[in-house]
């Protein structure tokens, strides 16, 4: 393990953290909020400062491979969360810091869920903070940090970083520069935010929140600005954060196929058309069964295509009570949690990919036990898929499985009921937000006692970053100088 070096991109991105709080520290000073302006100057210097020192550290070993990158992003997520919560408890809005680094986190991870019962007391700089958290973690930190700059010589040090953070059971490269790729995405990623609040500002809303919602869109993260969520706002609103919630969820390679032309391509993505087929089943048959809970079919149809897309993507916004709704709507709203949406999105869950493939890997060997002799290939897209990527795919369901298990063992020791400790669970280790019952779309995350909430926040790294990346942080052999 190559310390020196990993403290120096730490100190990197710290340094960039601290320029990213500027637009919060601004809002602050605009609406003469003292307490959160004082909170967010405070933790730039103490971001800068430390970022300073770390990037003095100097090495001639300036090589970054699997462990390094792996342990690069997953230490950043840990300490950027650490510190990004301060203004939080600075300004006083969150007084407990458990509670702060928790609303921290969730922003970060794009998660959602929250702690806090009214969000409307909330000063506007904090608030624009909150779903800031939820536009730097939707693509990852040190993705937009390989978009402005490349981390290295080659592009392998990059694709190691770039590896741990994306999304997904592999990582292609829209061009055979990361750096070049880098800045692709991000370009996609900044023109679908500001086409959205360009939209929603057509609807009647204020800039302000116009932008920190579809920011909050853009990472599928979901933290609102009212204590309705979405409800309040008109239903052309609605549905523009809706179909921009199915945008995000889509695999960004997908965009950048688009530009050059190439649907043919597009066409032929597996994921893709099962990703939309999904969405539009799903929606129709929560609609049809809601359809006696409203006075019209096509107000069922708007919150149902609303939810749908709301907790596919893990964005987990909401314009409806949907833990009220009957238990068919409900069984399949906890299904799209765990399944989430398109490798290479911004949002989180097992992936449909991985579903996917999955369902391949469970055929062929059905296949290999009725014909031991036969050499069965499992194909996505009409290309072969490597056993390499498919025993990923294993492990990852596995572990995601083990830890969910772990998880809800713990949470039950609070006592509260099954379908509360599971869909906590689930919606926190997905990046989902809202789960059913104490943890529904009207509640919040606040009653937990401290050692449930510091299994949330595990759970959310552990979703955000794809599980390995944090695991890896405890393992001793990673840790040893090389």
């Amino acid at each position: 393990m190559n310390i020196k070096i990993t403290c120096n991109y730490l100190g990197k991105i710290l340094l960039l953290v601290a320029a990213l709080l500027l637009p919060s520290l601004g809002i602050g000073l605009l609406y003469a909020e003292w307490l959160p302006a004082l909170g967010f100057g405070v933790t730039i210097a103490i971001m800068a400062v430390s970022g300073v020192l770390l990037t003095r550290i100097k090495t001639e070993d300036k090589a970054i491979y699997a462990r390094e990158g792996f342990i690069i992003v997953s230490l950043s997520w840990v300490v950027v969360s650490l510190l990004g919560a301060l203004p939080f408890v600075i300004s006083g809005e969150i007084p407990s810091y458990l509670d702060a680094l928790y609303e921290t986190v969730s922003g970060l991870t794009t998660t959602g869920a929250s702690i806090l019962s009214d969000v409307e007391c909330l000063s506007r700089s904090i608030l624009f903070w909150r779903s800031f958290l939820h536009w730097m973690g939707g693509l990852g930190i040190l993705v937009f940090i390989i978009a402005i700059a490349p981390l290295g010589k080659g592009n392998g040090m990059s694709l190691h970083i770039l590896r741990a953070e994306s999304t997904g059971p592999t990582v292609d490269k829209i061009t055979p520069r990361i750096h070049s790729s880098a800045r692709i995405l991000y370009g996609i990623y900044f023109g679908l935010t500001l086409t959205e609040t360009v939209l929603l500002l057509f609807g009647g809303m204020t800039l302000f929140d116009a932008f920190t919602l579809s920011m909050g869109t853009a990472g599928t993260g979901g933290f609102a600005l009212l204590n309705s969520g979405i409800a309040s706002y008109s239903s052309y609103c609605q549905i523009v954060i809706a179909v921009y919630m199915m945008l995000f969820g889509i695999n960004f390679n997908i965009y950048y196929l688009m530009i050059l032309r190439e649907f043919r391509q597009v066409r032929k993505n597996g994921e893709f058309k099962t990703y939309l087929c999904i969405v539009a089943a799903s929606t129709a048959v929560i609609a049809t069964n809601i359809a006696h809970l409203y006075e019209s079919f096509g107000e069922a149809l708007k919150h149902s295509f609303f939810q749908v897309n709301a907790i596919i993507t893990t964005t987990g916004y909401s314009t409806a009570n949907f833990d009220a709704w009957p238990e068919l709507s409900k069984f399949i709203l906890v299904a799209l949690m765990m399944l989430g949406a398109c490798a290479g999105s911004t949002g989180g869950g097992l992936k449909v990919t991985r579903a996917i493939l999955l369902l391949k890997s469970l055929k062929a060997e059905l296949k290999r036990m009725l014909h031991p002799q036969s050499v069965v290939t499992v194909k996505q897209d009409g290309k072969p898929v490597e056993q390499e990527t498919l025993n990923r795919v294993t492990v990852y369901f596995s572990t995601l499985i083990i830890i969910s298990v772990v998880s809800v063992f713990i949470v039950s020791f609070a006592g509260y009921d099954f379908t509360t400790n599971v869909t906590a669970v689930i919606a926190n280790i997905n990046n989902i937000g809202p789960g059913l019952n104490l943890v529904g779309p009207t509640c919040n995350y606040g009653f937990f006692p401290f050692y449930v909430k510091i299994v949330l926040i595990f759970d959310m790294l552990v979703g955000r970053l794809e599980i390995f990346p944090m695991l890896l942080l405890f393992s001793p052999a990673v840790w040893k100088r090389r």
